[in-house]
């Protein structure tokens, strides 16, 4: 007698949205840890993240894309552009998108963008923070701009309404062997996640626009015999004037990044850490295309 072998499912899901919208607090919700970088400010999520998540036989690859916005310099482009290839390669799409801010021109837009994917969801994120007569009117607003397959209200930081979510999404998944590990996991390289770590610090201390012009490359990771990593990172601004920002008076400011930066190193990955940071100033580095090739981004 032959015993069959059970079914496994598998396929990727871009979530998408405006900034801000909280795509990175849902992708960390979902996987139960930080895998994605969370800050007040926008456009903070640069890169292509996948992210695993096993939901029975079902293996869902989320993709966590930057935020969708009004593109400027190149490497804005870059990362719009980034998000639409997500798109395009998807067995489904989530748009997420903040239920108070309601249907903006942005959305409006990507919606048409995107309206072709067969499996087109919508995560209403937030819904704590509005009235329920509020909340019908745009639900039945959006359902007349595309065929969703489902539109879900839930919180994402509350974690309100993420399981049934997942269970839908699952439910859409094509027939298919594992693509990866049958572990819930993220691909992000370790040197990105760490440089990642800092960018984040940076976003929360420092409070001009200056985050949005600052880079973070892991160089190299040393170990000591008693196991301890010595992790260096540079951090690249354009000014002499941007510099004096980042390290502060008398050092203070760069200490403070570089502590709490050593501190979720070492909380999320159980280890003990140096964190040396140097701060170089390389004028035109937003211009680089070789300075995004490690974050999955392409200069058009």
């Amino acid at each position: 007698m032959v015993i069959g072998m059970t079914k496994t499912y598998a396929g990727f899901i871009a979530i998408m949205g405006p900034t801000n919208a909280g795509k990175s607090t849902l992708i960390n919700q979902i996987m139960g840890r930080k895998v994605s970088i969370v800050s007040h400010k926008v456009q903070t999520t640069r890169t292509r993240l996948r992210a695993i998540k096993m939901f029975g036989n079902v293996q869902m690859v989320f993709v966590d894309t930057p935020g969708v916005f009004r593109p400027s310099r190149r490497l804005d482009r870059a990362m719009v552009g980034a998000a639409m290839d997500a798109a395009s390669d998807a067995d489904a799409i989530l748009l997420v998108m903040d239920a108070a801010k309601g249907i903006t021109d942005t959305v409006r837009d990507l919606i048409m963008r995107v309206h072709d994917n067969k499996n087109l969801f919508v995560a209403l994120n937030k819904v704590d923070s509005i009235k329920k007569d509020v909340l019908l009117p745009l639900v039945a607003d959006l359902s007349s701009l595309a065929d969703f397959k489902e539109i879900f209200m839930i919180s994402a930081l509350k974690n309100d309404g993420v399981s049934e979510m997942l269970k839908s999404l699952a439910a859409v998944m094509p027939e298919s062997p594992y693509l990866y590990d049958a572990t819930d996991a993220s691909d992000v390289p370790d040197n990105l996640y760490l440089a990642e770590l800092t960018r984040e610090k940076i976003y929360k201390y420092i409070h001009q626009e200056l985050p949005y012009h600052i880079n973070v490359v892991t160089e190299h990771v040393d170990v000591d015999e008693d196991g301890v990593l010595d992790i260096y990172q540079k951090i690249v601004v354009q000014s002499d004037a941007h510099k004096k920002i980042v390290v502060g008076r008398g050092g203070a400011q760069l200490k403070q990044i570089g502590t709490a930066a050593r501190h979720d190193i070492q909380d999320q990955w159980g280890v003990n850490a140096r964190l040396h940071l140097f701060v170089r100033v390389e004028e035109n580095w937003e211009n680089v295309a070789e300075n995004y090739t490690d974050q999955g981004l392409e200069f058009k």
